[in-house]
């Protein structure tokens, strides 16, 4: 598993816990939790696609 697919899942799992949470503070944590897993992904998937733009534009100058 990539971690961009782990970090999407777990941003899943937190949601999930948030919506099943009864306490208020649970339900912060979790959706605060979920919202990080979130950023994560979204770092990673921007990474990959500044690699692959990057690879593509050395390739094109070969």
């Amino acid at each position: 598993m990539s971690p961009l697919q782990f970090y999407r899942d777990q941003a899943v799992r937190s949601h999930a816990e948030a919506n099943a949470a009864t306490l208020d503070n649970v339900r912060e944590r979790c959706t605060r939790a979920a919202t990080a897993w979130e950023d994560m992904a979204d770092r990673i998937s921007r990474t990959e696609a500044l690699k692959a733009e990057r690879e593509a534009a050395t390739a094109a100058l070969r």
